[in-house]
């Protein structure tokens, strides 16, 4: 191994701990000062290119490695599938890619690709699609081009679909053998509702009743130019790129697609207790409630206070107390998203023997309920801060990262200033702000509590601890809810 990369890096870790200029150097380390680190993130503006027919682009040069990143988010998802065809969003980005082009077979794509050690997926979910490629520079000509073809002339292949709609039956009956899908599937019924189009599932029968015609019709209505926005990075000339790029989407032809906007609507299922039987030795718990949008005022103060109760690993105060004082779980905390096309949502859980769950359910109630009616102290809200403005920087690490942030901020249409001012608006947030918060949004009367896992044994308690699900349950209302059929998605 050559000597140079460890002498630079060497060299440039003593720079970094020079003292400020004109300092003397002092008998204890703790007595040095530094100058102030000073970041300013990357400008979209900087970078975002549109083509002559409409298709966005976030362009940067990147040449550590001779390589070619191209990252493509489409303007499609589940929430278009037709009723009666669940499953078709899901089946339609897959087989772009493993179904073979109008010049290539799906066995000579998969051949050519590995050829020139091209990486090429894609895939549609929810709310967006998504089509990367990774390529050699040296072969970027033939693999941009088969990469296009790909994605204006799918072959969807008969013999790949019917190998996928297997694959898919198959992964079907496995629906209800992990705990932990069952948690996350039925969490987001209770927070979203039955109705909400995340929760439209994929059954036996919406999936044998997809016909490649309905792969094509779903394509061709909604995957175009116009409707996409890429992230493009690496070893090149900006210019030639842009050359290239106009060059192998200019002859894609049709007008633009017209899309149905995401629906917002959200019906939460009353707040309560939910149990779901399961024999398994450990149960798992989520409790919390539909939150707000990401461009609501409450936002910065309730990503800090998330941090703190529960977000921030071993230094929140969930983790500390199930975990750390009293054992009784190996990951326990919260998570709080903040809704882009519909309301977010606000979640503490943790996994822990099925006698103890009644236990660390209570404690954990309790630090939500503290957060509350006590507030943080100034270490710990410091503490969150200083985390979070001194680790922004690497969500900008590199070219590559930064171009597929401003394509998602595209695509979302974030609020231009959110980055420039995310580090000033956390610094804002102040004490009151984060009770203020948390009295607000955190109302364990309005909860929702889910309960996975063995029933019986979680009712019988550790026998330490007068306390029951049950007798948490918010508003004093317990529902039992069956497991669903697996290929029917209906509960019996």
């Amino acid at each position: 191994m050559s000597r140079a990369p460890t002498l630079a890096a060497a060299l440039a870790a003593a720079l970094l701990t020079l003292p400020a200029a004109g300092q003397e150097i002092p008998d204890r380390f703790d007595k040095l000062s530094f100058r102030p680190l000073t970041y300013e993130p990357p400008s979209a503006r900087d970078h975002r290119v549109v083509l002559k027919n409409g298709m966005v682009f976030f362009i940067a040069e990147d040449r550590a490695l001779p390589l070619v990143n191209i990252a493509i988010t489409v303007r499609v998802g589940s929430w278009l599938e037709p009723a009666g065809k669940e499953g078709l969003a899901a089946l339609t980005g897959s087989l772009v890619r493993r179904g073979g082009t109008k010049s290539l077979t799906a066995e000579d794509l998969d051949e050519r690709l590995d050829f020139l050690a091209a990486q090429v997926s894609t895939g549609i979910s929810n709310t967006s699609g998504s089509a990367s490629l990774n390529c050699l520079a040296d072969n970027l000509d033939e693999s941009l081009r088969i990469f296009v073809e790909m994605l204006r002339e799918p072959r969807f292949q008969e013999d790949r679909l019917a190998l996928a709609k297997e694959q898919a039956l198959q992964e079907m009956k496995k629906r209800n053998d992990d705990s932990a899908d069952i948690e996350a599937r039925e969490w987001n019924v209770l927070l979203y509702g039955e109705d909400h189009f995340t929760n439209r599932f994929s059954t036996e029968g919406s999936v044998n009743g997809i016909t490649r015609g309905d792969l094509v019709g779903f394509h061709r209505q909604y995957v175009h130019p116009a409707n996409m926005i890429a992230a493009v990075s690496g070893a090149f000339s900006r210019a030639e790129m842009l050359r290239k790029l106009e060059t192998a989407f200019a002859a894609w032809p049709g007008p633009r697609p017209q899309v149905a906007p995401i629906p917002g609507t959200i019906h939460p299922a009353p707040r309560g207790l939910y149990r779901i039987q399961k024999d398994v030795n450990q149960g798992r718990v989520s409790m919390g409630l539909p939150t707000v949008k990401r461009d609501d005022p409450d936002a910065y103060a309730l990503e800090v206070m998330n941090e703190i109760l529960g977000g921030s690993g071993f230094t929140s105060r969930i983790t500390k107390t199930v975990r750390s004082n009293e054992g009784l779980a190996y990951s326990a905390g919260s998570g709080l998203s903040l809704g882009v096309w519909y309301p977010g949502r606000f979640r503490a859980a943790f996994q822990s023997k099925s006698r103890t769950v009644p236990w660390a359910t209570e404690l954990m109630e309790t630090e939500i309920r503290r957060i509350r009616e006590e507030g943080v102290t100034a270490e710990e809200l410091a503490t969150i801060q200083n985390s979070l403005i001194q680790t922004f920087p690497s969500n900008f690490a590199s070219k590559a990262q930064a171009m597929a942030i401003f394509a998602s901020d595209d695509y979302t249409r974030r609020d231009p200033s959110y980055w420039r001012t995310y580090r000033d608006r956390i610094r804002a947030v102040t004490a009151d702000d984060v009770r203020r918060v948390a009295r607000a949004h955190l109302v364990p009367e309005k909860m929702i509590l889910l309960a996975v896992g063995d029933q019986k044994e979680i009712d019988l308690g550790d026998g330490k601890h007068a306390v029951t699900l049950a007798s948490l349950a918010p508003g004093g209302r317990v529902t039992d809810l069956p497991l669903r059929d697996p290929m029917t998605m209906k509960r019996p």
